[in-house]
C-alpha cells in the first residue's frame, strides 16, 4: 500500500509514538499489561497508516465529463446562489468524506486554473448545507476549454483542521492530476452551470477520479 505525500511526516511520528510506548511497557516485565497496550494502540497506529492510502486507479481522462473530486457520499443536489465568484444560480453537488474515506481529492475537469482563494472560517460538521460558507474552505475555479468555468470548494469539517490545495492561478491542469488534501472528516461542492445533466443521486457513494458525476 502506498502513502500519500501529506502523510509521510504524521505517520511517521504515529510510529515512532507507537514503539517508543510499547518500548516503554515492555520495561516493566509485565507481559498481560505489554499484550494489552500492544493490542490497545495499534489500531490508532494502522487507522493512522489507512487514512493517508494512496490507491492505486487507472484514471480516464473524459472532458465532456465531472468525475467525483473525492471518494464518499452525495450529500446535496440543489440549484443554489454562488456568492464567491459566479453570483448567480449554479447547481451544487456536493460530497462528503468521512474519516474511513481516502482524502486526496482530484480535479473533476480539466482546463485552466483561473481563481484560488483560501479562506478561514469555522469547523462545523461538514454535512451541514452552512458548512460551505461558513466553515474553513478553499475555492478553485477551473475553466475548461470550451469556455464554461466549474468552482471546486473544498470544506473543512469538526475534525478536518487543514485543506491542502495544489492550485495556481494559470496553470493547466487534467483530471489525472490532484486537487489538493483534506485531513480528516470534510465536504467538497462542485458548482456547475444550471441544467447540467448530473449522473448521480442523493446518498450515492461514489469514488474519486472514478465516478461520473454529470456531464457538460
Amino acid at each position: 500500500m502506498r502513502l500519500h505525500k501529506e502523510g509521510y511526516i504524521i505517520v511517521l511520528v504515529a510510529v515512532l509514538i507507537w514503539l517508543i510506548i510499547n518500548y516503554l511497557v515492555g520495561l516493566t516485565g509485565e507481559t498481560v499489561f505489554r499484550v494489552f497496550i500492544l493490542l490497545s494502540t495499534l489500531p490508532f497506529l494502522i487507522l493512522s497508516i489507512r487514512f493517508f492510502r494512496y490507491p492505486h486507479r487507472t484514471i480516464q481522462a473524459t472532458p465532456g465529463s465531472v468525475l467525483s473530486p473525492a471518494d464518499g457520499m452525495i450529500v446535496a443536489i440543489e440549484e443554489t446562489t454562488e456568492n464567491e465568484y459566479f453570483k448567480d444560480r449554479r447547481l451544487q453537488v456536493s460530497v462528503f468524506m468521512s474519516v474511513y474515506n481516502v482524502h486526496i481529492n482530484w480535479n473533476p475537469v480539466p482546463g485552466e486554473i483561473t481563481y484560488f482563494k483560501h479562506h478561514s472560517g469555522h469547523f462545523m460538521a461538514a454535512y451541514l448545507p452552512k458548512s460551505s460558507t461558513m466553515n474553513e474552505r478553499a475555492t478553485t475555479v477551473i475553466r475548461m476549454a470550451d469556455g464554461t468555468e466549474v468552482l471546486v470548494r473544498q470544506i473543512a469539517g469538526a475534525v478536518a483542521k487543514r485543506i491542502i490545495t495544489y492550485s495556481d492561478v494559470g496553470k493547466q491542469v487534467t483530471q489525472k492530476d490532484e486537487l489538493g488534501f483534506i485531513r480528516f472528516g470534510s465536504r467538497v461542492d462542485i458548482y456547475l452551470p444550471i441544467g447540467t445533466k448530473v449522473n448521480v443521486e442523493l446518498c450515492q457513494e461514489v469514488t474519486g477520479s472514478q465516478t461520473i458525476l454529470a456531464e457538460i
